[in-house]
């Protein structure tokens, strides 16, 4: 199988220690790729220092929702990525990569970004804001979103209903009904991505999933997080990818195989890698 993990952390601090040996139980079972989201300025330098190091890691450039939430400097932080989208994706640089005002060669997205109720309440209106442009710098240099919803998922698909037609991505770590999928799919130009939550026995979706064309799918760990079974609670890497896709393979009556050539068919697609 050649598959892609659209969502990892693995940039991050868990991983400091065996951070080798991930790439390589990976790379063992087929994962030939790995999409890096941001969070904030705490760990964009790990995060870009380790797209320099490896050819087949692309990273993504945003303000994560929580990151907003009790931070007053979050406009800064926001005129942050739009300054390095301009010198990394708009040619506004020469500086050389690996440079504070070019640290990567360019950014294959915006994310992660998004609306995120969950924790509180109280930032309704900074996240909306934030989220807002964030979309529209994904519309101004023609590269996919990646979104963040958890406890928004009405606010968060009018807002994208707004942008109907010129913003296009991924609803990261999906996990809800039939009826919100739909609502999805009548955006036109979004995909879902599915991850570990498919194989807990609770999960909305066991009876979503069936529904979901391959066409409209990628897979993604979110690694450290949301390790699928047989690994729920412990640390998630990107090798827990066949898992996901055994998983949607039995929901969809399908091959794993199947699952993997679309998914990665979908995801060279939507960052162009």
């Amino acid at each position: 199988m050649q598959l892609i993990d659209t969502h990892t952390h693995i940039y991050s601090e868990e991983f400091a220690g065996d951070l080798a040996e991930v790439f390589g139980r990976a790379e063992e079972v087929g994962v030939e790729a790995f999409v890096f989201p941001a969070i904030d300025h705490e760990t964009n330098e790990a995060q870009f220092a380790l797209t320099r190091q490896r050819k087949n890691c692309y990273s993504l450039i945003g303000l994560h929702p929580t990151s907003v939430n009790d931070n007053p400097h979050w406009r800064e932080e926001l005129a942050e990525v739009e300054r390095l989208l301009g010198a990394c994706n708009g040619g506004k640089s020469n500086a050389p990569v690996g440079s504070a005002e070019r640290p990567v060669e360019r950014f294959y997205g915006v994310g992660e970004v998004g609306l995120d109720f969950y924790w509180s309440g109280d930032f309704k209106e900074e996240q909306t804001e934030c989220f807002r442009r964030q979309v529209e710098l994904a519309i101004e240099y023609d590269i996919p979103l990646v979104i963040h919803t958890r406890s928004a998922w009405d606010e968060m698909l009018a807002i994208l209903e707004e942008y109907k037609g010129r913003a296009r991505g991924i609803l990261h770590a999906f996990g809800e009904s039939v009826e919100v999928f739909e609502r999805i799919e009548r955006l036109g130009g979004f995909v879902v991505g599915i991850g570990g939550v498919v194989t807990y026995k609770k999960s909305p979706l066991l009876e979503s999933v069936p529904h979901i064309p391959l066409s409209m799918m990628v897979v993604e760990t979110d690694s450290p997080y949301l390790s699928p079974v047989p690994f729920r609670g412990k640390r998630n890497e990107p090798k827990n990818l066949v898992y996901i896709c055994e998983q949607i393979a039995r929901l969809k009556g399908c091959t794993a195989e199947e699952v993997a050539e679309v998914t990665t068919h979908n995801a060279r697609t939507i960052f162009g890698i």
